[in-house]
């Protein structure tokens, strides 16, 4: 075995890395003020990061002189040059000197100003920035000037330039000054790729400003001014239109609009998220933890939302001068924010495609929290209340067994009747008497609706399964004188007759059911296929929700408090957020250093673990001055009720109980998709089909 030479002892002066030793031994270094040009390259360093930033700043400063046209050249993806034109209002030549000196502006003069900024810019130190890092110029004219001129960073030289009214900023070799940092810069697709969606960020924010983009000589991108909605259109294209619903609230002096992508236009990435706040692109993740929870029991797995919201707010309520690029914001009353984002996007998503379609044409109201649940409670008072609807179409709920007056399964039932028996059907004493087996059944005070129990054993005999009932007389093949169009439920033969002409139901009428799982349906697009334990799983979950909506949070008082060591931030946060912690049914106080006490928890979550329920709804206020942990959980445990009391796969259903369980899509809210993101129904067009067959070749 060879052996390692010795390695040379370290000198007096040379420590190793991370080496501890006395003060004297390292030379003292001494406190001098550093040099302008280093400054400006500090500040660049915070500023300029790519092409792509300088790009963005030279396009602020153009917004802000009054543009209404911006050109924006770019060679070899920004590295080598950027060059923005502009047709606003100009630089007086003896201020454009200034214009290159650090913290100089014409943004703002005084605190007030900084406090209700209005303006993209604002700090002054852009241009002294990408100066200090590149070759750079300015040319620039006023309306009242005989000609324009130019001035050259480098050397301060002003000459006369021929231009019209407005500005140009020039930029060559970027980062020519810090060659080390030019090499962290991506091929030049790459870096083209950023230029463009800095360009689109400013473009979506002002449609009426048009944007033109050339790289090597060519036209890559052109956006003429026009309406907003032209403008998302040219940006996103015609599929971000189709696939998304407009979005407009209005709570006090914050309005919040724009437009939130349907579910089903998920993205596995994060690119079509863009949010303004007064006109700024910005990345909030408090405004993102907003919208993601609005969409949280409608997307499955990690898909990403797709949205554009525009934030409209006093100035003085949100701090713009947080970050040195301007992208990060601190607003005053972040639980107001994060709530009216959230109560935004989620009244645009309420609706499903079919409940708008139905809606738009006859004013039915969803089913959701301002609703009242329509699921059939068996009793003769629901049933006269269901068919007394005047001068509309009656609500259909969706179907409780004739020959078993269940409920939820873990409800408790007082029902042995022999005849109530089925063969693999469960009857009340066969079902455990509250949620998951657990000891305390926390929706005992809640009047829970009552929904199809499903048959667990799927050995079962299908014919020994109970049929089930709907609140209307059932018109079918039976009837005398029916016809087959008369399957809607509650309609009569005429209005029946009307359906099956014209087609008004936007998820048509019930014409089978394929392997014990699909209905199918069809309505004048073409053909509809429904996953029926997907469908009725979102129609009771929305039916649990409105019932918990209009119940209080009560609190249960612990016998003996749960005590947990706590951090600091969870110290601090337990004693600022006290009155929200009680208002989300959370009893937490300090009863030492570093210990808090729990001393009652949600009567809804008595079985959960109290202290990790504590400790991430105070994470969560600690982060975002909000929380949705309880609501959370309570959603959770109620999604896990209505999937447990949804119709199970090889239940056969008959024309009429299909035509039900349609009917309550279209007025449930968020019905296109399950409680866990997956969709309950699909459309084929009758162009579809015809693909599939190759008709018309």
């Amino acid at each position: 075995m060879t052996q390692e030479p010795a390695r040379a002892p370290l000198s007096d002066d040379v420590q190793a890395p991370g080496a501890g030793g006395p003060a004297e031994s390292r030379p003292r270094r001494h406190i001098r003020e550093l040099p302008d040009e280093l400054i400006s390259q500090i500040a660049a360093g915070e500023v300029v990061e790519r092409p792509a930033s300088v790009v963005r700043e030279l396009v602020d400063n153009a917004l802000d002189a009054g543009a209404s046209q911006i050109t924006v050249k770019l060679m070899a993806g920004g590295i080598r040059q950027i060059l923005v034109e502009d047709d606003g209002c100009g630089i007086p030549l003896e201020e454009l000197p200034l214009a290159l000196r650090r913290h100089a502006t014409s943004k703002i003069r005084s605190l007030e100003d900084l406090e209700s900024v209005g303006t993209m810019g604002f700090r002054g130190e852009a241009l002294a920035a990408i100066a200090s890092v590149s070759d750079a110029s300015i040319s620039s004219r006023t309306g009242d000037a005989a000609h324009a001129h130019r001035l050259d960073a480098r050397s301060g030289e002003l000459s006369p330039a021929a231009r019209s009214v407005g500005t140009s900023v020039e930029v060559r070799e970027l980062f020519f000054s810090t060659p080390a940092r030019r090499k962290f810069l991506k091929s030049e697709a790459t870096e083209l790729a950023h230029c463009l969606e800095s360009v689109r960020r400013h473009a979506l924010a002002r449609p009426d400003v048009g944007f033109s983009v050339w790289h090597e000589g060519k036209l890559v991108e052109q956006l003429r001014p026009g309406s907003a909605s032209q403008r998302l259109q040219d940006v996103l294209g015609d599929t971000f239109i189709e696939t998304s619903r407009e979005v407009d609230l209005q709570i006090g002096p914050m309005r919040v609009h724009g437009r939130a992508g349907l579910p089903d236009a998920a993205r596995s990435r994060a690119d079509w998220q863009y949010c303004y706040v007064n006109g700024r692109y910005v990345r909030d993740k408090l405004i993102s933890h907003g919208v993601r929870s609005a969409y949280e029991d409608v997307l499955h797995g990690s898909r990403q939302p797709t949205y554009v919201l525009f934030i409209e707010i006093d100035p003085e309520r949100v701090d713009v001068n947080v970050h040195p690029t301007k992208i990060e914001v601190r607003f005053r009353d972040s639980r107001e924010v994060h709530q009216a984002v959230r109560k935004a996007v989620e009244s645009a998503l309420a609706l499903s495609r079919a409940g708008q379609a139905k809606a738009d044409a006859s004013h039915v109201a969803p089913i959701g929290a301002d609703a009242p649940a329509s699921v059939s409670t068996g009793t003769a008072e629901a049933t006269t209340a269901a068919n007394s609807t005047d001068g509309a179409t009656p609500a259909v709920a969706w179907p409780t067994p004739t020959h078993q007056q269940n409920t939820l399964p873990w409800t408790r039932v007082q029902d042995s009747a022999p005849e109530r028996r089925w063969a693999g059907w469960p009857t009340a004493a066969d079902q455990p008497s509250t949620p998951m087996g657990t000891g305390v059944d926390p929706f005992a005070n809640l009047n829970l609706p009552r929904v199809v129990a499903a048959n667990t054993e799927l050995d079962a005999p299908t014919d020994a399964l109970p049929p089930l009932s709907v609140t209307h007389p059932p018109v079918g093949p039976s009837t005398p004188g029916a016809t087959p169009s008369a399957f809607a439920v509650g309609l009569s033969t005429t209005e029946a007759d009307k359906l099956d002409d014209t087609h008004e139901w936007p998820l048509g009428r019930a014409i089978a059911q394929v392997g014990g799982i699909y209905v199918l349906a069809e309505n004048a697009k073409g053909l509809i296929i429904v996953d029926m334990h997907a469908a009725h799983e979102r129609v009771v979950y929305e039916r649990l929700k409105a019932q918990m909506a209009h119940e209080r949070l009560e609190s249960q008082p612990l016998l003996i408090p749960l005590v947990f060591a706590a951090t600091p931030q969870e110290m601090a946060t337990a004693e600022t957020q006290r009155d929200a912690l009680l208002s989300l049914g959370l009893d937490v106080d300090a009863i030492g250093p570093g210990k808090l006490a729990i001393r009652a928890t949600p009567m809804a979550l008595t079985q959960a673990d109290g202290i990790d329920l504590a400790r991430s709804v105070l994470a969560e206020l600690a982060q975002l001055d909000a929380s949705n942990v309880i609501q959370r959980a309570q959603h959770e445990l109620l999604a896990t009720m209505a999937c447990h009391g949804a119709v199970r796969a090889n239940r056969k259903l008959t024309l009429t109980e299909m035509n039900a369980l349609l009917r309550d899509m279209e007025a449930t809210e968020r019905a296109d998709q399950c409680n866990h993101g997956r969709p309950t129904w699909r459309q084929l067009t009758l162009r579809d089909l015809d693909a599939l067959f190759l008709r018309g070749r």
